[in-house]
């Protein structure tokens, strides 16, 4: 019977050590509340800036200033995030006929590409999966 007490104390440590921290990601500048602000984790080059190929994503109302995002149990590793603004709702980064973004945009670290979007290796962040972890970047207009 001890045995069987003993395994039940401990259950809550086992618990606690085998889930992973949580990133947050706050996406700041937001300029207005119309449409929705979306977000995308990568963990490797080659499929950053495709989205289908993202580790996650996510979509939150737009909101004048920030948005937070919590990504849970995001297990160690790096990672970089891009996010941009959708204003018109239609599910894309809209660009003018040169290819520059209409709507915000931004990455991890706040990195800039020359030309284009920026590397994975500029907007990469190591992320240890066993403490919290915040990030902040602000959107380009």
């Amino acid at each position: 019977m001890n045995r069987i007490a003993a395994v039940f104390c401990l259950l809550p440590f086992a618990a606690a050590i085998a889930s992973a921290a949580d990133l947050t990601v706050v996406v700041k500048d937001v300029r207005s509340s119309t449409g929705s602000v979306f977000i995308a984790v990568y963990d490797r080059d080659t499929s950053f800036m495709k989205p289908p190929l993202a580790k996650l994503a996510r979509k939150a109302n737009a909101a004048p200033g920030e948005i937070k995002f919590v990504v849970h149990d995001l297990p160690p590793g790096t990672y970089a995030v891009s996010s941009y603004h959708d204003e018109n709702s239609n599910g894309k980064l809209d660009t003018n006929s040169l290819g520059v973004p209409t709507e915000g945009y931004g990455f991890s670290n706040d990195a800039q590409g020359a030309g284009g979007p920026p590397k994975f290796a500029q907007a990469a962040f190591d992320f240890d999966g066993k403490s919290a972890k915040t990030i902040e970047f602000s959107l380009n207009y």
